[in-house]
Order: C-alpha cells, then structure tokens, then sequence
C-alpha cells in the first residue's frame, strides 16, 4: 500500500462539535489523495439531509485546515499512515457579501463601526459619519492634518462621543448630537511631539490610549469633564487636555495600540517589537521581539492571540503567555504586499480579517495558515484600514477615496434566529 505517494487507503475517524451533523462514529477508509471538495461530498453522503441542500465544510486534520490532498497534509505534519487519523469537521464560514462604496474625497485612513454608524478619518483632515446602508451623515473639521485612527467612546441613541488622532500631533474628542446632526470639539488633547498614528479607547470608556511616531505611549481622560489635577485653568477654559500617563519603551513609532482589559495595553511598533503594558505599575509587563517592522496588532478576547500585520506581506500569531520556544505559533501567507491592518472578530474565536497594500481585503481563519477564507475584493488602491467591530460588517478604508463594506452572512442569519 504506497499510501506517501497518494496511492492507497487511510484509516479515518469523523468527528464534528455541531452535533446535529454528526454522523456515525466508526472508522472510515478513505483513499489518501482525497481533497476538501471529496471529503465533503463523502460527509453530505453520509448526513443524507433531509431538505436535500449540501452543507459546505471544512476539514480540521491535527489542528490545521485541509488545504490539499490529505495525504501531502499527513507527509507535511509527518504523521504515520498506519495510524487511525481523526478529521474535524466544521461548518464553512458563509462568504461576506459586498455591499456598499462610500465615496470620499480622499484617502480614507480610519474606520471604525458602532451600532448602524461607520465613522470614517480622511487624508483631507475630515472625520465623516455614515451610516451602514451609505447614507453620509456629516463631516466634521478639526484637524489640520491627515487623520490616522478613530475610536467610539459612547453611543446612543441621542448622542455619540469619539476619539480621533492626527498627524497634526493632536487627538481630539468629540461629542455629537445625533438629534441636530452636530459635532463639537471637546478637548484638543496636546502632548505628542509627532504625528499620532493609533488610538483606543479603554473597555470602560474613561481613558483612551495613543501611539505616537515620538515613540511614545500615552494615556488620557475620556471623560467630558477632565477636572485632573495639575491641569491649569487656562488650559481647562481653552479645551486642551494634557495626558494623564506617559509611558517609555519603544524605540520607533507606535503603529497598533489596544485595550486588553482595565488595566494592560499592547502595542506594536516600527521597532520590530510588540509590548504588554501593566498600568498599575506603569511599566513594560512582556516583550515579543520579532523580526519585522509591525504595521498594525489585534488581540483577541475570545483566544489570548496576537495577530500581527509586517511589511514582509505575511501575517503572525503570536502568544504573549509563551515564555518557552517559539512565540509565532504560525504565519499567514496570501497578501502580494505589505499588510497595513488587521483585527479578530469580536464573535468568532478563530477569524480575523486583514488589509494591505495589494488592494486586498482577506478573511482568515487562524487554523488555515496557506489560504485565507475568503478575498474581498472592491477597492481599486491600497487599504488602509479594516474594522469588524461590529459583527455583522466588515469596512475597510483605502487610497481609492472609498469605503467599502460587507455583510457577514452568518451574523445576519443569527441575529434572524435570536428575534
């Protein structure tokens, strides 16, 4: 039986956690060239469904999606052929639908989604506010510079407080009126002797955090009313808010800076490194050195992963809770050019999507390393931006002037189910 050469037959066990597709627990011999496409024809045979309509699946063999014949998989993963091989199978992730361009009047940097609102920061130094049918809301003028990240504060149904951050070396805080379709300025917040690159906003929404090409970490007050002390009166009555932290480590600009809980920060830089944050102790809690220049970092709530985006086109996961071996658990090759920005789901604990400089957008799952899920195509130049806060859009923003947005179908279908 010359099974390595895809000759032959494999002992296989199937096994799936969405138990109204299990089907019989008993060892199948399937031929050790089978692929994705075959081995879901086999399961659908074996479900028989009742309305007649397949399922699509795919196929988690020790840990990794099937992405060839199974037998290349098995040489690859240097597993025994004579051994019973267990297979996963999980419902495929329904492909994104394109859905609406939002036409801007120069590159769009920043995306961020809250609720049925996308707020948007352009290279023309406006914030725009649309909502996600393309309807376009309000501009707002501020800034006198490039805008390079947004954050919500709040939202609801009455007003909408955000945060945004500029090459002009300022953020600034805004509250807007939904009823009037206002926006004022409510504080200039001044510290930062270069442009600021990243802002987040904490889970609670009272501080937010910004990164800096003066390589520097700094924390503020999210409240409206900012009475800290060593504030002086002059400051106050003029709006200009001054950081209540500044924190120190980085040797390059700070490209991704995010909230892990109340109190812990990561950010990634220009200087090839990602740091764990304590502020309690205001102090560097952990440090993963890589090799890259790190252009944008999202960490998961749902997993404990990091997912880094470099210029060497490729994506990495990392685990800040390694101390021992290797902390890139595995790297992401798809993207033609450098990969500008990337964030997880906030609901699916394997999925991330990622932005880059080949005009791609791309829908990962963590377990597929040498395919994404899915390209989403639209933008005619390079992203800049991508967001999938809110669960049932992924947006991205790019140097065609457009916002682009697509539905996830499989948000769409769960929120049908819970009404």
């Amino acid at each position: 039986m010359d099974v390595e050469n895809g000759e032959g037959q494999v002992q296989v066990h199937l096994k799936t956690k969405q138990e109204h597709y299990a089907v019989p627990d008993v060892p199948y011999a399937i031929d050790g060239t089978v692929t994705t496409a075959e081995l879901n024809t086999f399961v659908n045979t074996l479900l028989q469904q009742k309305d007649g309509s397949p399922v699509d699946f795919d196929f988690l063999v020790f840990d990794e999606y099937l992405r060839g014949r199974l037998c290349d998989h098995l040489r690859e993963k240097a597993i025994s052929f004579e051994d019973a091989i267990e297979i996963e199978y999980v419902e495929r992730f329904p492909a994104p639908e394109p859905q609406d361009c939002l036409l801007h009047d120069d590159w769009v940097s920043a995306v961020k989604a809250n609720g049925k609102w996308i707020l948007t920061g352009c290279y023309d130094n406006t914030l725009n506010i649309w909502t996600n049918k393309g309807k376009h809301i309000l501009t707002i003028s501020g800034h006198t510079a490039p805008i390079k990240a947004v954050d919500w504060i709040s939202l609801d149904e009455e007003s909408g407080r955000f945060v945004s951050s500029s090459q002009d070396q300022t953020a600034m805080l805004w509250q807007w009126n939904v009823g009037s379709n206002t926006a004022e300025c409510v504080s200039v917040c001044k510290g930062h002797e270069r442009g600021v690159d990243s802002v987040s906003v904490s889970p609670d929404g009272q501080r937010f955090a910004t990164g800096s090409w003066d390589t520097m970490l700094k924390v503020w007050s999210a409240e409206l009313d900012d009475a800290g002390e060593g504030t002086s009166k002059r400051m106050k009555e003029s709006g200009v808010r001054t950081p209540k932290m500044t924190l120190q480590g980085h040797r390059e600009s700070i490209s991704a800076v995010q909230w892990m809980d109340a109190s812990t920060l990561l950010t990634g830089s220009w200087d090839h490194t990602l740091k764990v944050w304590d502020l309690s102790l205001e102090g560097i809690k952990t440090e993963i050195s890589t090799n890259k220049s790190i252009f944008d970092a999202s960490y998961s709530n749902l997993n404990r992963l990091i997912v880094t985006a470099s210029a060497d086109k490729n994506l990495r996961l990392y685990d800040a809770r390694t101390n021992q071996g290797s902390v890139v658990r595995n790297t992401y090759l798809g993207h033609n050019a450098w990969v500008q920005a990337v964030m997880w789901s906030t609901t699916e604990e394997f999925l991330f999507v990622s932005g880059a400089y080949d005009n791609q957008n791309k829908l990962w799952d963590c377990r597929s390393p040498k395919a994404p899920l899915y390209d989403l195509l639209g933008h005619g130049e390079k992203v800049l931006d991508i967001d999938w806060t809110n669960p049932k859009y992924i947006v991205s923003g790019g140097a065609d002037n457009s916002v682009r947005v697509f539905k996830s179908r499989k948000a769409v279908v769960e929120s049908m189910d819970t009404k």
